[in-house]
């Protein structure tokens, strides 16, 4: 079964709900039940109360969302199962002794919950109490629901969010939401309050075309102590599966996540599926982009703004956009998206206020893509442009560049590869981003063949494109290389600026700590570690920084009268590439990888790796 971090399989429900109550100060349990209750029950005297509840793993759902403003209480059952008939008729029991004016139930369309909470509100009307129930059923996957009818997912947590908003006493208020909103078991409710058949039949019709849910799922999710509930294949996806792992409509391959949107949103619509959702341009929604489980923030930052902007061109207004995990399905990686066509009235009850933990506290105001954007601030003046370079030396620099450019792009697998080993494995995107950039640099103009100018236009490349440490790292030793070029030629001038470039990357943020030396591994005398700026590396870290310190040591060479400077930089790449593989037996003292134990890092570096690899791709 696959890990996960309970206490007893068990006990995980009753745990779960015990941590909920013990963090909120405005909830309380039930004794006995696992029952979720405002702490403020008094306050509900001469008022509907509304309860609802079902299998525990869909948290947030239901519990997050008890509060002023929203639910009264609820009721939850094990891991994916209905709560049992005692204790939602103890929670009924609950809130009507509490002198609530009437109580409806708020019940996902499933065969569990409706017949536990149908048994429950039949005792409780034996008892005397004024008990009715809604049945919500938003799914929009099946083109040919069954008997059991559309199934209830996150939708039901609009409902928990419009119903109390307009719940001032009044079943008539009440009766008049539910109109709006409820599916089919709303017919009970009309019936009761001498609606004829054909009323009911129209309202409930019309009920089933405001709301609507389908969701998407990369992942299966298992309930604690059990495999998972269904198998995908690494390259597929499945639509309009259900919140227990129930199967979907269809599986096909795995879609960048703006055609996934557009799939979802194409499936929700079509007038050929019955249980579709009729939207049409000019309309107002609220967009639910929910949170399965298991999908990243950033994934559904990128789903959401892939819905608005579809919706967007459809001409659909958003009223309101709510993103976030609404209603979950354990740890399944996958998205729902939920529609509900509103007007002016409900958007107000969306946004009425609310203590419930889990609902957003969000500025009220449309969705849109469209957005003004901040202007940029001013720059400041720029320095003059370098000449770009002409002729033979011109050429040779950019065939260098080329050659370094498809070098790293053409190891950009490996170095991912060795990457993981410190955790995050995108050594290899950082290094392929900087060639992109530095191809698309050459396109726009001729890079300068001066040496000082050329490094110092790379350096401000790397700065703006590359991105993470290594972009500092490179950038802080081209920047510094260029300065002890200016001015200066001969080839003793080169082995200076790359003294100079790893100087500047050795030195560490005024008042910080800098990096702890391993022991037995002196610092080398040629470049004492004198703090002053930036990056605290030393060689024998287990960085980028060995290999260029070895490459530099025998860049020394060419200080002496005389030297071979192709023998010499031979000598460079291939101690450069000797101390990326000796990397592989160190013990890192910089970098992410030095919160890594030494046992799991068995690869070499790969800043050390790519290092080699760009001084060898200069020689070639």
């Amino acid at each position: 079964a696959p890990k996960k971090l309970v206490t007893t399989v068990s006990g995980c429900a009753d745990d779960a709900v015990a941590g909920l109550v013990a963090c909120n100060p405005g909830l309380r349990l039930l004794q006995g039940h696992r029952v979720v209750l405002r702490s403020d029950l008094s306050a509900i005297r001469g008022r509907v109360a509304l309860l609802s509840g079902g299998g525990s793993g869909h948290e947030p759902a239901h519990a997050g969302y008890v509060g002023k403003g929203m639910l009264t209480g609820v009721v939850a059952g094990a891991v994916f199962a209905s709560p049992s008939v005692g204790s939602i008729l103890a929670a009924i029991r609950a809130v009507a002794q509490a002198g609530a004016a009437g109580i409806l139930l708020i019940v996902k369309n499933y065969t569990g919950d409706r017949l536990n909470f149908g048994m429950a509100l039949e005792r409780a009307r034996a008892e005397g109490a004024d008990v009715r129930m809604v049945v919500v059923g938003d799914d929009c996957a099946f083109a040919t629901p069954g008997k059991a009818g559309r199934r209830g997912i996150c939708g039901t947590v609009l409902i928990h969010k419009v119903l109390p908003a307009a719940s001032v006493g009044s079943w008539g208020i009440l009766r008049g939401v539910a109109h709006l909103l409820c599916l089919r078991q709303v017919a009970g409710a009309l019936a009761e309050a001498g609606a004829s058949l054909d009323e009911i039949e129209k309202k409930v019709t019309a009920a089933t075309k405001v709301v609507g849910t389908l969701g998407l799922s990369l992942s299966p999710c298992s309930i604690p102590g059990s495999k998972p509930s269904f198998q995908l294949a690494e390259d597929e996806m499945e639509l309009g599966l259900g919140i227990h792992g129930e199967a979907g409509v269809r599986r096909m391959k795995v879609l960048p996540a703006d055609k996934a949107v557009e799939t979802m949103l194409n499936h929700m619509t079509d007038p050929s599926n019955a249980s579709h959702l009729s939207l049409s341009p000019g309309s107002s929604v609220v967009l639910v982009v929910n949170n399965l489980g298991g999908l990243s923030c950033l994934e559904l930052g990128i789903v959401a703004g892939a819905a608005v902007r579809c919706l967007e061109n459809r001409g659909i207004r958003i009223a309101r956009a709510l993103v976030g995990s609404f209603m979950t399905a354990l740890e399944m990686a996958g998205v729902s998206l939920t529609l509900m066509l509103v007007d002016e009235e409900l958007v107000r009850l969306v946004d009425a206020k609310t203590t419930a933990m889990a609902w957003p506290n969000l500025l009220a105001g449309p969705a849109t893509t469209r957005r003004e954007e901040v202007p940029a601030p001013t720059e400041p003046p720029k320095k003059a442009q370098d000449e770009p370079g002409t002729g033979p030396g011109a050429a040779r620099v950019q065939r260098v560049l080329q050659r370094v450019c498809s070098t790293l792009l053409d190891m950009q697998d490996r170095l991912n590869e060795l990457d993981r080993g410190a955790g995050d494995g995108d050594c290899g995107h950082t290094h392929a981003r900087a060639a992109q950039a530095i191809q698309e640099w050459m396109r726009s103009r001729p890079p300068p063949a001066a040496p000082a100018q050329l490094l110092s236009a790379l350096a401000d490349v790397l700065l703006e494109q590359m991105g993470g440490s290594s972009g500092v790292l490179y950038g802080l030793f081209l920047t510094a290389a260029a300065q002890s070029l200016r001015g200066r030629s001969g080839s003793a001038a080169w082995a200076d600026a790359m003294d100079a470039g790893i100087e500047a990357m050795q030195r560490s943020v005024p008042g910080a700590v800098g990096s702890q030396r391993p022991l037995g591994i002196p610092v080398p005398p040629e470049l004492p570690r004198v703090p002053h700026r930036y990056g605290g590396a030393a060689p024998g870290d287990r960085t980028m920084l060995d290999s260029l310190f070895a490459a530099s040591q025998a860049l020394h060479s060419l200080r002496s009268p005389g030297a071979d400077p192709l023998q010499v930089l031979a000598a460079a790449v291939q101690s450069a590439e000797a101390a990326a593989e000796a990397t592989r037996h160190m013990e890192a003292g910089a970098g992410r990888a030095s919160y890594i134990r030494s046992s799991r890092l068995e690869q070499p570096d790969p800043g050390a790796v790519a290092v080699a690899a760009v001084l060898g791709a200069v020689l070639k």
